[in-house]
């Protein structure tokens, strides 16, 4: 029995891949499918991307850092290092490296559509194992940034103050731009399985916006912030209390609330029905 449902997942998930434009019941089935996947991961293969992506969202501070140092201090200027800004996510994203704010809408579907004890604690379990790794690799990327000499003086002054965004507003302000943050991220999650080809396109766009909006996201921003408290611009009680803390309260409500179980609130009836036929209640 278990095999049959396996071999029918696939095939939805097949079909959607052909379709061009996927309804919203058939866009939460290969979400849901994706949410299973992942929470079925061994720990060791999730903290392991987890820290892959950590480590690569560091190009969201060093490719608008290089850009800004050789460009003029003009209005337009930030238009072009926030599409920097798009670097860390695309290659996270395209590379299937485990992103926390990904995950606040693939496990929720499949929490959504089994809401079991044990369900939410594989969920926790996911979320735990991403953020610490997500975050732990970004302290070290931002470490290595602010110790070398890898870059010219003058990129550090943008890293600098590129980073001073992260820890400049006060906590609710930073929860409501990390709600807004964490809303386009997701959004952007859902989006992806109809996007095909033009799927870059649309992470740079989205990304682009999260960035040009002055918004907060929690590995980005923890890149950031590390940055300042390694060169010794800001403390750690500033990376918890101005930016971490808002940022994931921000982030979780905007991806789980706002996407997650809005989205599926629109196809609950047609997923109760298939669990009908399905016999599973």
């Amino acid at each position: 029995m278990a095999d049959e449902r396996e071999d029918a997942d696939e095939g939805k998930a097949e079909t959607v891949a052909e379709m061009g434009r996927p309804d919203a019941f058939i866009l939460h089935e290969v979400i849901r499918l994706e949410g299973d996947e992942e929470l079925r991961r061994r720990g060791g293969a999730l903290l392991l991307s987890a820290v892959a992506a950590g480590l690569t969202m560091g190009f969201s501070l060093i490719v608008p850092g290089v850009l800004k140092s050789h460009l003029p201090d003009a209005p337009w200027t930030s238009l072009i290092t926030s599409l920097g800004y798009a670097t860390g996510f695309l290659i996270v994203i395209l590379g299937r490296q485990q992103l926390f704010t990904e995950n606040t809408v693939t496990p929720i579907l499949p929490l959504l559509h089994d809401r079991s004890r044990s369900t939410l604690w594989r969920v926790l379990r996911l979320w735990g194992i991403v953020l610490a790794g997500n975050v732990t690799a970004t302290a070290a990327i931002a470490a290595v940034l602010a110790n070398s000499d890898a870059f010219e003086p003058g990129v550090h002054v943008a890293f600098e103050t590129l980073s001073h965004h992260a820890i400049a507003a006060g906590f609710g302000t930073t929860v409501i731009k990390a709600v807004f943050a964490g809303w386009l991220i997701a959004l952007l999650v859902w989006m992806l399985p109809a996007t095909g080809s033009a799927a870059p396109v649309v992470i740079i766009l989205i990304t682009w916006l999260v960035s040009m909006c002055d918004l907060s996201h929690i590995v980005a921003g923890s890149v950031d912030t590390f940055y300042l408290v390694f060169s010794g611009h800001a403390t750690m009680v500033d990376y918890v209390w101005r930016f971490f803390l808002p940022t994931l309260i921000g982030n979780v409500f905007g991806g789980t609330a706002l996407v997650a179980v809005l989205n599926f609130g629109q196809v609950a009836p047609e997923v109760e029905e298939q669990k009908a036929s399905n016999g599973e209640v």
